[in-house]
């Protein structure tokens, strides 16, 4: 059967885009570019290929923190079993926030806390073994003065920062316009 015996075929009956052709979903005319199913599929691969990418990438960055938080949870965990332990040395005094006290160990094994350092004893003993010096802070933990600890460093470090803040603010401090 040809098409001229009952008329034209038609494919579609259904309604017609009567919108501008831009904003049609189809090509209205015939130099408009094919959209073709190889070419969906295609967009459809870059996407899943980037989308891929771009959550592999967070996820990786969100692991990276989740390994610097475990590390510093250690450390806190480390620091807190520290200050337990000094404070479960024997003491024959009240111990004071911001004071330092000086660590020692006898042969036993036994620790104790003493205000007096080790370059104040009138003269070395073999009983007793000098662990540390640290300072009692406010919220009762033990910060090592000795040797630097982690916070004296860090206290350090903040204090370079704020005296050199002007310098690398193009100011002389903080009276200048």
């Amino acid at each position: 059967m040809s098409d001229d015996e009952r008329g034209p075929v038609v494919r579609d009956a259904g309604v017609k885009h009567q919108g501008e052709q831009r904003t049609s979903p189809y090509p209205m005319s015939r130099l408009a570019p094919v959209h073709d199913l190889v070419d969906i599929a295609r967009q459809i691969a870059a996407a899943d290929t980037m989308l891929g990418a771009v959550a592999s990438a967070e996820l990786s960055q969100i692991a990276e923190q989740i390994r610097g938080l475990q590390a510093r949870a250690r450390a806190v965990l480390a620091e807190a079993n520290e200050s337990l332990e000094i404070h479960r040395a024997r003491c024959s005094f009240q111990k004071r926030p911001g004071h330092v006290y000086h660590l020692y160990e006898r042969e036993g094994g036994e620790r104790w806390l003493s205000m007096i350092g080790p370059e104040e004893w009138s003269e070395p003993s073999a009983e007793r073994r000098f662990l540390g010096s640290f300072r009692l802070e406010l919220d009762q933990s033990f910060a090592r003065v000795d040797q630097g600890g982690a916070r004296e460093r860090a206290v350090v470090t903040a204090s370079q920062l704020v005296a050199t803040a002007p310098q690398l603010l193009g100011g002389t401090g903080p009276t200048s316009s």
